[in-house]
């Protein structure tokens, strides 16, 4: 059973930086993407980025690029959320996800069978 925890959020003021953490375990590491996602306060939930955790291949929506950056440690069966340049639109609770194949719809949450409890980031102006 594919398990996910997220941790690392926490509040930071506008233009401040932030790493979240999301460690796998319960599954062979390779055989999935790995998904972040993010819910802010009256908002629907949006994806983020992607990662194969085989290829390392990344991609982000175009609200993120430049500025989250999403890698992994295989050693750790760890992928990360790097977000520089925070703003007070980034505030929401983040969320990752693991699916055995990336849809194209990703971004909606499609196919993501597996999802983490979740950590509040909070961006102050």
């Amino acid at each position: 059973q594919v398990q996910l925890v997220e941790s690392g959020g926490g509040s930071v003021q506008a233009g401040g930086s932030l790493r979240l953490s999301c460690v796998a375990s319960g599954y062979t590491y390779n055989n999935y993407y790995i998904g972040w996602f993010r819910q802010g306060p009256g908002k629907e939930r949006e994806g983020i980025g992607s990662i194969s955790t085989a290829s390392g291949t990344t991609g982000y929506v175009d609200s993120v690029k430049g500025r989250f950056t999403i890698s992994q440690d295989k050693s750790k069966n760890t992928v990360y959320l790097q977000m520089n340049s925070l703003k007070p639109e980034d505030t929401a609770m983040y969320y990752c996800a693991a699916a055995p194949f990336l849809r194209s719809d990703w971004y909606r949450g499609r196919g993501f069978s597996a999802w983490g409890q979740g950590t509040q980031v909070t961006v102050s102006s």
